[in-house]
């Protein structure tokens, strides 16, 4: 997350009408303390605090302390705040409407004209938080909004005081007021969309980054952000439509580039594990059905040698009709036989369901949506190589695309190797020579792209896989396997 930085509030306001030296500062300050001192005495008088004379006197007593002399009272703003609510209180006409003073005290109050309440209530403010009281300072930035609710410094500087409380939904609520008073500054747009993000609520995050982009069109971190929320929140395809966009708008930031390739990357891997697992799924009907037919013929094949053997002790019966042992194994085979006519009924049954279900997944679309992943899968990985190339003519030295086309094609390689290591001897006989030949064709051109990224950064990743790559080419060498790349 970006720091958002304090600007001190003491810095956006001229302080000349107020430059004097020390000598000069240290009589003001002694005056306000005697003033402090008298006005506080005469809040205890029931006929002095019965005036509205009395509380204007020392609202702007207060106001002038916040402004001039924080060190006779950290906290004057309010006690001004307080004196000039006391005024409207108190100063009514006849008729009970508001008199001139009240008047006067409700224009500074609404920061109207000349009022200075506001200016005192952040300067105090910002004393504070440069003191780190930071309660102290947010609860004077949010008086001050009360006083100009239009402004953006207030609650500007309010909502960092909140972030850094912890207050996090506090600071959402003072960026936002920020924002909606017309505030451009990027980077409170920018912390208004991780504190959303904090709390996976994207599409408030998404709508933070979107304002800040009407105020600065063209800010980079802004839009960067924006993929990144689409990305957290599972948006892949939109990410990728914004990330295009950054790309076509700014062909030479290779961050862009890398960024896209490595989204293509995940899509077409996401893609393949689908292929997978759809190919076993539609797979397992077939071969499940394959081998129900196998079973089946062996046990009919059974019933062949009962009827042999039916026939052979029969013969030997008429020769020998008082013999009990060829009686007893005559019905010792017509038992079995009975046995293996009725696991044939069952089995052809299982087969017969069998059928049905790979059938059913066939013309259920399965085939359809095989054909869509795999295309699919081979858009992205077009994409990602094509943008990885892309980056790599804008710096030859990219380790993240060095790296990750050298993956790339190492993956191509495992995958293939499966289809090797999972085919029976007659398979292997026909095509396993030529597939491993494609195999080590793919792990040989991984090989260059993980040497060149070493070269470009010493990382353990990438060292470990051309270690692995090297082993593997041995292997190949030795067994004769002329690699062939594709």
């Amino acid at each position: 997350m970006k720091k958002l930085f304090f600007v001190s509030a003491l810095s956006l306001f001229s302080m000349s009408a107020f430059a004097q030296d020390d000598a000069a500062n240290k009589l003001v300050v002694d005056q306000f303390r005697k003033d402090k001192e008298k006005s506080d005495k005469d809040l205890s008088d029931p006929k002095s605090s019965a005036k509205a004379s009395f509380w204007m006197e020392r609202a702007k007593l207060y106001e002038n302390i916040a402004l001039q002399g924080s060190e006779v009272d950290s906290s004057a703003a309010k006690t001004s705040l307080e004196a000039y609510k006391k005024v409207v209180e108190l100063d009514k006409t006849k008729k009970g409407e508001p008199g001139k003073s009240a008047k006067e005290a409700e224009n500074v109050i609404a920061g109207g004209e000349g009022s200075q309440l506001f200016n005192a209530f952040v300067k105090q403010g910002a004393e504070k938080y440069q003191a780190k009281n930071l309660a102290g300072a947010l609860e004077m930035f949010t008086a001050a909004q009360e006083i100009n609710k239009k402004d953006t410094l207030a609650s500007l500087y309010g909502g960092i005081a909140a972030q850094q409380l912890d207050k996090k939904d506090v600071a959402k609520e003072q960026f936002e007021k920020y924002a909606a008073n017309g505030g451009k500054d990027p980077s409170v747009f920018y912390g208004l969309a991780q504190l959303y993000r904090e709390e996976k609520n994207f599409d408030k995050a998404i709508e933070a980054l979107n304002k800040g982009l009407a105020q600065s069109p063209n800010n980079k971190d802004l839009k960067a952000e924006v993929v990144n929320i689409l990305l957290a929140s599972g948006n892949e395809s939109k990410a990728i439509s914004e990330l295009e966009a950054l790309a076509q708008a700014d062909p030479k930031n290779i961050q862009n580039v890398v960024n896209l390739a490595i989204l293509y990357d995940n899509m077409q891997r996401t893609a393949a594990d689908s292929v997978k697992q759809l190919s076993a799924k539609m797979g397992t009907g077939s071969k499940s059905a394959a081998s129900l037919t196998k079973n089946l013929e062996a046990e009919k094949s059974k019933i062949e040698v009962y009827d042999g053997e039916v026939k052979r002790i029969g013969t030997l019966i008429k020769k020998q009709p008082k013999n009990a042992d060829l009686k007893r194994q005559l019905a010792d085979v017509n038992a079995k036989k009975k046995e293996t006519l009725a696991a044939i009924a069952t089995m052809e049954g299982e087969v017969k369901t069998a059928s049905e279900a790979a059938q059913s997944s066939a013309s259920s679309g399965g085939e359809k949506q095989l054909a869509d992943l795999k295309a699919k899968q081979k858009d992205a990985s077009d994409k990602a190589i094509a943008n990885y190339k892309k980056a790599l003519e804008i710096d030859g030295a990219n380790y993240d695309a060095l790296y990750n086309l050298g993956v790339f094609y190492f993956n191509e390689a495992v995958q293939l190797k499966g289809e090797v290591d999972n085919m029976n001897m007659t398979e292997y006989q026909q095509r396993g020579k030529e597939i491993e030949g494609r195999v080590c064709g793919k792990f040989k051109k991984a090989k260059p792209y993980f040497e060149k990224a070493i070269q470009a950064k010493d990382e353990a990743e990438a060292k470990e896989n051309l270690t692995t790559v090297n082993g593997v080419l041995e292997q190949f060498a030795a067994k004769q396997v002329a690699c062939v790349e594709e």
